[in-house]
């Protein structure tokens, strides 16, 4: 069982929109450059900061009136900056500090209170008087808990009392005095020592109804100590970790609450070594092939590298948090708390070693995943096909796992040519209709976007980018004639974005084929530019760098039908359950996102045929509530939501238990929703298995890619639709 969590420190983007490229950074759904503001307004550090040569306080204000400006100047919705904005500010960063009221006493948030309609003007003046104020308060706070809690945890709690602990802020209210905080801290630490004893009963229980010699069984009482003081040693980390942040480490948190305010992919990027910043970026963990994000001080699993050890491995998931990382000759690590580089040096290791993720899964259950390090197969991060047959229906399936392209011009892989090639290797093989895999494509190249799109439709538009000023530029394929031209159906869910859903918008207005996925693919319809705070230095205020760099929004992306995919993303002409379709994921997750909105539609011609005017859909959907794998997956779906939601959790450690056992046996439920369809024939087209025939490696790989599609019941739905098509 596992509280809900929000978001906390943004200090690290999701990072599968990005792509690094010299000084800035460029969203993948944009392969060009946008120019970035040449110069600012001029400003000036105050005389007194002068006079007292307080080159700290200097530079924080030189900091921040950069940040002000460029967000004024750039971004592409500025907001104006008042005492509402103030308002929203002091909300957003007192949240992000202490979330779950751990810290501050009501006595520290009435002196904090005197600014809540005031940092508009510090924003603008470049004062960091708030910010101090609350550094100094939190500081105190905290060396007072780090007092605390070896003593709570020196001896036994009573888990006989009948206690819960609430983990919704809105349910809290900020302690009134030290006791009231200690005693805050005790319910905190007691339910952190329930939940691993639960956890260690239940690994021993089972241990000895497998009369497994291995494990060494203790008493309870044991064990208790044990976990007390393994939660200790978690503690003794947290109290290292947290000794070694400084006032630069807590400010960024304050000046990412004022740019979040301007969108969740706005942030600033304080000055880092090479390999930081590149982990932030790329969010890449060397070894496993995994992308993670912090969250609520936990390092959570966005999503996982095509080709790598995580993604073949099959267990690791999206939304996962890593609650421990286990060397294969070493004691687990509890990693919560940790940042993302500290968290990467101990996933991080050498090709052919083996570590073990314990992870805390959507419905709260906790899963070792043990994953052998190895390099990232390049083949597998490319556009792949494959022939399948089915009732006799003959489809091809090309799979896609990112909009790739050569920006260097050296000869590379580019998505679009590649798709072209899998196509004629289907065409050739005289397939009945196409699916095109778009689940998990978290974009790519926007020029490939659009030449991609004009393999399936003739010359027209593709979609529309919009600056700050002027009007939408329309983006279109201006080469004649189509690649194919029978069925289509694009397959998406949660986590395609970008120029996946740029693509799928396509396919849709034009009526081109069908769309069959989750209730709305991610909604990232923005574009984001870094930039140097270091450029726009004027020359006297040089000795300040390094000012680190602030990431903006600059573009939005518009559907040719006139419609943004932000936020929205793109509803699917036929929705099918997956396990997050009552959870709010992908842009809608996030705080103060940008709005939806729409400008004029392009010039288009719709398809002919037109697919949706059919019965295909309706039959579609008629199978799909029908379907018992997919009522599975739908009542899977609600169960997660509900557990996902739940922030109240029971202190007596045989309620607990006995909740925790009910929701195993419960998930047990849906453990192999997924079974594979003997019917469903799966082979490679004739020119890849030629190829695919003497390399072992490869062919293994193939294999266990056919064994997930027979598994794989939308791609099956889909099979079926392309029949219906016909």
């Amino acid at each position: 069982m596992q509280p809900k969590f929000r978001i906390v420190f943004t200090i690290f983007s999701l990072a599968i929109f990005g792509l690094t490229c010299s000084w800035f950074i460029y969203d993948h759904t944009q392969d060009q450059i946008i120019p970035a503001p040449e110069a600012l307004p001029e400003f000036t550090i105050d005389a007194e900061i002068l006079a007292a040569e307080d080159d700290e306080a200097a530079k924080n204000q030189i900091l921040i009136k950069i940040i002000y400006e460029l967000l004024k100047h750039s971004h592409y919705s500025p907001k104006t900056v008042d005492d509402d904005f103030s308002t929203k500010v002091y909300d957003l960063y007192l949240e992000r500090l202490d979330y779950n009221k751990r810290f501050f006493l009501s006595e520290d948030i009435k002196a904090l209170e005197y600014y809540r309609t005031q940092l508009d003007d510090e924003i603008k003046g470049g004062s960091l008087h708030f910010f101090d104020l609350s550094y100094d308060l939190l500081d105190k706070r905290e060396n007072q808990v780090m007092s605390w809690y070896s003593d709570l945890l020196g001896q036994p709690f009573d888990y006989t009392k009948n206690e819960t602990l609430d983990f919704d802020p809105e349910n809290i209210s900020w302690a009134a005095n030290e006791t009231q905080l200690k005693a805050r801290w005790r319910q905190f630490l007691k339910y952190e020592v329930v939940s691993m004893l639960s956890d260690k009963m239940d690994m021993q229980e089972k241990a000895i109804a497998d009369q497994d010699t291995a494990v060494v069984i203790l008493s309870e009482e044991d064990l208790e100590k044990e976990v007390r003081g393994k939660i200790l040693k978690r503690y003794d980390d947290w109290k290292e970790r947290l000794t070694k942040l400084d006032r630069g480490d807590r400010r960024t948190v304050y000046l990412n609450a004022i740019a979040n305010l301007y969108g969740p992919h706005t942030e600033y990027f304080p000055p880092v070594s090479k390999d930081n910043f590149d982990i932030s970026m790329s969010g890449q963990l060397e070894g496993i092939g995994a992308r993670l994000i912090d969250k609520d001080g936990y390092i959570k699993i966005t999503s996982l590298v095509p080709g790598g050890p995580a993604a073949l491995q099959g267990h690791l998931e999206a939304e996962d948090k890593i609650i421990d990382v286990q060397q294969e000759k070493g004691e687990p690590v509890n990693i919560v708390g940790y940042k993302i580089d500290d968290a990467v040096k101990l996933i991080r290791g050498k090709k052919g070693t083996k570590v073990t993720l314990n992870v805390k899964k959507l419905d709260g259950s906790m899963k070792k995943i043990v994953i052998t390090r190895d390099v990232v197969e390049i083949e597998e991060t490319y556009a792949k096909s494959a022939i399948t047959e089915l009732n006799g229906s003959r489809v091809g399936l090309i799979n896609l796992p990112k909009f790739y392209a050569d920006f260097n011009g050296t000869g590379g892989h580019s998505s679009a040519a590649d798709v072209r090639s899998e196509i004629k290797k289907l065409n050739a093989e005289k397939v009945d209709g196409i699916i095109l895999d778009l689940r998990n494509n978290g974009g790519g190249s926007l020029r490939d976007a659009i030449e991609m799109g004009g393999l399936f439709v003739d010359r027209g538009p593709i979609c529309q980018v919009k600056q700050r000023t002027g009007k939408p530029e329309v983006l279109e394929d201006i080469d004649r004639g189509t690649e194919y031209d029978g069925a289509l159906v694009v397959l998406v869910n949660h986590f395609s974005a970008s120029a996946s859903e740029i693509f799928a918008a396509a396919i849709q207005d034009y009526d081109r084929g069908i769309v069959l996925g989750s209730n709305s693919s991610f909604g990232k319809g923005t574009v984001q530019q870094f930039l140097d705070l270091d450029r726009y230095l004027r020359p006297e205020y040089a000795g300040y760098r390094p000012m680190g760099a602030i990431k903006v929004t600059l573009q939005k992306f518009y559907r040719i039908n006139g419609g943004s995919t932000q936020l929205k993303g793109v509803t699917p002409d036929i929705i099918v359950p997956d396990a997050y379709s009552f959870m709010k994921i992908g842009e809608q997750d996030h705080e103060y996102v940008m709005e939806w909105d729409k400008v004029a539609p392009a010039d288009f011609e719709r398809w002919q045929p037109h697919w949706k005017e059919t019965k295909v859909i309706q039959s579609s959907k008629g199978r799909i509530a029908a379907d018992s794998t997919f009522t599975l997956i739908h009542e899977n779906a609600r169960r997660l939501k509900d557990q996902r939601d739940r922030t109240s959790f029971p202190l007596n450690l045989e309620a607990y238990r006995a909740e925790a056992k009910q929701l195993d046996k419960m998930a047990r439920k849906y453990e192999n929703i997924n079974r594979e369809n003997k019917e469903l024939k799966v082979y490679s087209p004739k020119t890849d298995a030629q190829a695919i025939a003497g390399d072992e490696k490869r062919k293994n790989r193939v294999e266990a890619w056919h064994k997930n599609i027979r598994k794989d019941p939308y791609l099956q739905e889909a099979i079926r639709i392309i029949k219906d098509m016909n």
